[in-house]
């Protein structure tokens, strides 16, 4: 019988625009790309030219600090352009997509047969290894990091995320697959809600179980580590995304690279959200033009709102991205007496507005504004409230400010990522910018140990 563990701790924000249980089609693209930046800590070294042939599974670029670890290309086709930024950093590479796909064969392999170093090797020949993530420091793994065990997180609980159930039916075999192969590299620990009843969650093999009772950010895996098996200094976890775990599971199944994933495209600036088939690299034009209420004055997220990057329709499906959202972006908001109204559509977690007389269940529109300006960090319990996990939050995040390395080691940095100080940066009253600032103390550590 699976651990339950229940969660005090948490924030569960209702939003307008969730994707219903239905899908849509997007259809074929004649370009597809892939993004450096979806796999953070990794420095690209492209190694192919415009005018190249590839295949599905090809590799478009390496880490270039470990080259053997690759990244497919999820079409076949000819590179048609490697675009760069300033001081030449890449941006993307981006490649014609051909009518009909040809793919790398890396061949069937029995995961009962494997070791866990086959495994790992599988995965970097086939360009799925930077799938995989570490804490510390919340950044693509590379295979040198032996890891004491391995986190998968099947609940997704942010606001308008994409529901894994769903995504997770049609493919049991290819999930359990992937389970299984993780399980040969270190002891792996899947976590999934306490309303979650499919049959390939519940009652997972080769895998230890554990539900998790409580509200948004129960799914974040870092708060499922810091509750199973914290992380000390000198250890280190891999984690991986579900969706990941089923694209491994289709490598040793099939022999082939396959990037298919389910993505949500939801929110309140969505006309019938639903989710809809897409390959990973996939224009968000494709997915959202039909879909989109209005083009101006919207909001579009790669991503949730609250972990999601700003993006337009000329951006491409993250290597992680589960749902696309748009909300309103407020720009256009000119409310009269402001705050003193008494806003019964918006949202408030300190009942400043008369919307908490109607309960949990009531869904907002709520538009990007920040609705107020950087203040004075005020030491005031509230990042506690929405944060499950063993660490003094308020405390860490003034040790990353003033770049106190020691303190930062000593109040739990190594358990943490960026995503886990989302609902935080949401309750700030003093609007700073947490998961930034996280984010900024996991470099200045990364970049101190190396």
């Amino acid at each position: 019988m699976a651990n339950v563990i229940k969660l005090r701790k948490g924030l569960n924000i209702n939003l307008k625009g969730k994707a219903a249980r239905q899908k849509f089609s997007s259809g074929k693209c004649a370009q597809y790309a892939l993004v450096p930046d979806d796999f953070v800590g990794m420095t690209p070294k492209v190694v192919v030219r415009e005018g190249d042939t590839v295949k599905v599974g090809d590799a478009l670029f390496v880490n270039k600090k470990q080259t053997d670890v690759k990244f497919a290309s999820p079409v076949s086709g000819v590179v048609s352009a490697v675009v760069r930024g300033d001081r030449r950093k890449v941006l993307r590479v981006v490649v014609d997509a051909d009518k009909e796909q040809q793919y790398v064969d890396f061949g069937q392999k029995q995961v009962a047969s494997l070791d866990g170093d086959a495994v790992v090797k599988a995965l970097l020949d086939a360009g799925l290894f930077g799938y995989i993530n570490q804490l510390p420091y919340a950044v693509s793994t590379t295979p040198d990091q032996k890891p004491r065990a391995i986190f998968v997180s099947a609940l997704r609980d942010m606001p308008l995320a994409g529901d894994f159930e769903f995504e997770l039916e049609g493919n049991e075999r290819d999930f359990q697959t992937g389970l299984s192969a993780l399980a040969k590299v270190a002891k792996t620990y899947l976590g999934i809600g306490a309303q979650q009843t499919s049959s390939a969650l519940t009652g997972a093999k080769d895998v230890e179980v554990t539900v998790f009772d409580g509200a948004c950010p129960a799914g974040n895996v870092g708060v499922q580590v810091n509750n199973i098996a914290p992380v000390n200094k000198g250890e280190v976890v891999w984690t991986v995304d579900p969706t990941a775990v089923i694209f491994f599971g289709r490598l040793f199944n099939t022999g082939k690279v396959d990037l298919r994933r389910l993505v949500a495209v939801a929110g309140s600036e969505i006309n019938e959200p639903a989710y809809t088939e897409a390959l990973v690299g996939q224009p968000i034009s494709s997915l959202v033009e039909s879909k989109l209420a209005k083009t101006e004055h919207v909001r579009l997220i790669n991503g949730n709102p609250l972990t999601g990057r700003k993006c337009t329709t000329a951006d491409y499906v993250g290597g992680h991205t589960s749902e696309i959202t748009a909300i309103p972006e407020g720009d256009d908001v000119d409310e009269m007496l402001g705050w003193i109204l008494p806003r019964t559509n918006d949202f408030s977690v300190s009942r400043s507005y008369f919307s908490w007389l109607f309960g949990k269940k009531k869904e907002y529109s709520l538009d990007a504004r920040v609705k107020g300006g950087e203040r004075h960090m005020i030491m005031s319990g509230e990042y506690d409230k929405v944060l499950p996990m063993d660490i003094y939050g308020e405390y860490l995040i003034k040790a990353i400010i003033a770049g106190d390395i020691d303190r930062m080691e000593q109040l739990g940095i190594y358990e943490v990522a960026p995503e886990d100080f989302a609902l935080a940066e949401f309750v700030d009253s003093s609007k700073l910018e947490l998961q930034h600032i996280v984010r900024q103390g996991l470099d200045m550590l990364r970049k101190e140990n190396a």
